[in-house]
């Protein structure tokens, strides 16, 4: 299995170890719906033959959000593509990773980077990032509760089971997948797979994208850090972008709505 350090979550909302999240369950391939996410790449190829560990999304031209803990090494610099399926020989941009500096690896708590680019990504357009409070004030208007959410990753497919252990499956792909909303609290949104249809993310998608909507969405509310269970078939903990922590780093990089 691919580097993915294990994290505990300390949110006030959740009293239960978590592991990292991984890779897309029950979804499909994302195609060019969301050419703005990406994957991290790795110097080296994995005994499986895929080279991508981690995903994130293009959120300004130069500016490429993922999670912190997918720095392996407090690395200098970061190497990403856009392929929608990577194969060695795609175009790869690499920039300089930058870890949320309140982020100290013990719980998930400013689980956030960017790799910045010195010229800007060509050919993509960026994902629209929320308005400061959104999630609150749809929660406060009780609509939130019914809203759809499309995470989007690189990561593995849906793990099989042999015996004690999970067998994880990856394709360096980039799929999406539809999920419900289950809880919201003041840093973090959880999803859950509480309506027919519904999909996870797993190992592998950390960093990547959360949108809210249906699959042609492109407003990025959350990034995938956290699922309950390694099977990846249950909660997912998402760090949110429309708060006032997550604002804090992120306008160091971009201008916010």
């Amino acid at each position: 299995m691919r580097y993915v350090p294990f994290a505990l979550i300390v949110a006030a909302s959740i009293a239960c170890t978590a592991t990292p999240a991984a890779a897309i369950t029950n979804g499909s391939a994302d195609g060019e719906t969301h050419p703005e996410v990406g994957a991290l790449v790795d110097d080296k190829q994995y005994e499986d033959g895929t080279w991508t560990y981690c995903t994130g999304t293009l959120i300004s031209p130069t500016v490429f959000l993922t999670a912190a803990h997918c720095g392996k090494d407090k690395p200098k610099t970061a190497r990403v593509t856009f392929a929608s399926h990577y194969k060695p020989g795609a175009p790869v941009y690499t920039g300089r990773f930058i870890a949320d500096p309140r982020y100290n690896g013990k719980s998930n708590n400013h689980d956030m980077a960017v790799v910045v680019f010195n010229t800007p990504i060509p050919g993509i357009k960026p994902a629209q990032l929320p308005a400061s409070g959104l999630l609150d004030r749809l929660k406060a208007d009780k609509t939130l509760k019914s809203m759809r959410f499309t995470p989007v990753g690189y990561g593995s497919l849906a793990p099989v089971k042999k015996g004690r252990d999970q067998s994880f499956h990856y394709t360096d792909t980039r799929h999406q997948v539809s999920i419900s909303f289950k809880d919201l609290s003041r840093r973090w949104l959880d999803l859950s797979l509480s309506s027919k249809g519904d999909g996870s993310t797993c190992f592998g998608d950390s960093g990547g994208p959360n949108f809210l909507g249906g699959p042609d969405s492109h407003l990025l509310v959350a990034t995938s850090i956290s699922g309950a269970d390694d099977a990846c078939k249950a909660t997912n903990y998402d760090y949110r972008l429309d708060s006032a922590t997550a604002r804090h780093f992120l306008g160091k990089y971009v201008t916010l709505p």
